[in-house]
């Protein structure tokens, strides 16, 4: 399995197609087969590398605590060991926060930008609401999750690192032509969060169709075509 060094860690990681690069970054307590509907679709006219953020998936779990800006340096290290000097970045959920970071802190690394379903500060989570449920809840209750599954204190330590993660002062530091993709159902990211993004100089918003995971697993074929045509689109 491919695998690359960041630090003292590795990182499990896949490339699909050829052409220029997009770099793929999944949320919290998922893994690059997140994507998997995606990837065929994004594959046929770009190269799509897929990773496994740390704590995630095949790549290393070390004990915490993380950082999403930790977390940025070791997309930058994936890409510096396979020669990748420049790509278009997809970070989802928390992986977008891990995007945003990378943008603004090496722009140099990142042609245009895309954050889906995400946010730069953690929405305020109201009791008994969807969220609270869904995130405080379901997401902490032992499920069976076959190969390759999270320990608890990796599932945290990533918790902890989106929980504490702020990137507002980031937003008007990123200068690669940027699409935010919102899901209308979703009740994890909340529109206002959403706007929030809108910050970022010259960036734009589209809405699809989904909640913050159904987006991908149900209609995501609706999301590469978006992807597609923001990247295919004029300067």
């Amino acid at each position: 399995m491919p695998y690359a060094e960041a630090g003292d860690i590795r990182l499990y990681y896949e490339v699909h197609g050829s052409g220029e690069p997009l770099l793929l970054i999944p949320g919290l307590g998922s893994d690059s087969r997140f994507f998997r509907l995606l990837v065929p679709s994004l594959a046929e006219r770009r190269q799509v590398l897929v990773l496994d953020p740390r704590g995630g998936g095949r790549s290393d779990k070390p004990a915490g605590p993380y950082s999403i800006g930790q977390m940025a340096r070791d997309v930058a290290s994936v890409m510096r060991e396979l020669g990748i000097a420049r790509a278009h970045v997809l970070g989802y959920s928390m992986g977008g926060k891990i995007a945003l970071q990378l943008a603004a802190d090496r722009p140099e690394l990142v042609d245009r930008l895309i954050l889906g379903a995400t946010a730069a500060r953690p929405p305020v989570t109201r009791r008994f609401s969807r969220r609270w449920l869904m995130v405080d809840v379901i997401s902490r209750i032992p499920l069976w999750r076959g190969v390759d599954a999270q320990p608890t204190y990796a599932f945290e330590a990533q918790r902890r690192a989106s929980a504490q993660f702020d990137g507002r002062p980031l937003l008007a530091k990123v200068t690669a032509s940027t699409l935010i993709i919102r899901a209308r159902r979703d009740h994890i990211v909340p529109p206002s969060a959403t706007k929030e993004l809108l910050a970022i100089p010259g960036s734009s918003l589209v809405d699809l169709p989904g909640g913050h995971i159904t987006l991908v697993v149900l209609h995501g074929l609706r999301l590469a075509a978006a992807v597609s045509s923001f990247l295919e689109s004029a300067p």
